[in-house]
């Protein structure tokens, strides 16, 4: 089982990636996870990509393209992955494609940018632990307050308006299109990818049963 998870950040992916992983057993992959694993390893790839980072440079396709290929022949891949927001551009997703990385099914998870400001903005975490909490969804007893050690929480950087409302906008310009690639090449050619369109926006037990009906 070869599954892409597609969706803008904060929209439910990797949640709902941790619930296949351990219900199918197959191994759950993200990019920065890899980039980091290869440049832990100082692996030749590695030592390419932190030669990229340190210069300011972007990673190019071609070398995600490279590192997912060689990560997918690892011994965890063997039973099937999931790929956690990767494509994420189309020249990747037309990459993987040519490059004859087969996908059994897409899920596309769609929530309003509204939502994800929300959730996002919402988050709360006590710096030393990494626990998490949310002022809506999982408060802690005390406002602000972690539950543990009765010291204070933070809000991220990386959770701030701004920042939240910056990430969407690179979502919406470089990976949102990646749902129209994978729905039409679903409709024309019966060896793509199945595809499924996911309302992200409902409790994460009703998305997750849904994904799992698909899977099933």
């Amino acid at each position: 089982m070869r599954i892409v998870l597609l969706g803008a950040p904060g929209a439910g992916k990797t949640t709902q990636a941790r619930f296949i992983s351990d219900a199918f057993g197959i191994a759950s992959l993200s990019t920065g996870d890899m980039l980091r694993a290869a440049m832990r390893q100082r692996t030749p790839l590695g030592l390419r990509i932190e030669d990229d980072m340190k210069a300011g440079n972007l990673i190019s396709d071609a070398i995600v393209i490279e590192l997912a290929r060689a990560r997918l022949l690892e011994a965890d891949c063997r039973a099937g992955w999931i790929f956690d927001g990767f494509p994420r551009t189309l020249a990747q997703a037309e990459a993987m494609r040519a490059e004859g990385i087969d996908v059994d099914h897409v899920f596309d998870f769609d929530v309003p940018d509204a939502e994800i400001v929300t959730r996002m903005n919402g988050r709360r975490v006590h710096p030393a632990s990494g626990r998490s909490y949310h002022v809506r969804f999982n408060p802690p007893r005390v406002d602000g307050i972690d539950d543990v050690t009765g010291e204070a929480l933070v809000l991220r950087d990386d959770d701030a308006t701004e920042t939240v409302l910056r990430r969407l906008a690179l979502y919406r310009r470089e990976s949102y299109p990646l749902g129209a690639f994978y729905s039409s090449w679903a409709d024309a050619d019966l060896r793509a990818p199945r595809f499924t369109r996911i309302d992200g926006v409902r409790d994460v037990d009703a998305v997750r049963a849904e994904v799992f009906s698909v899977l099933s």
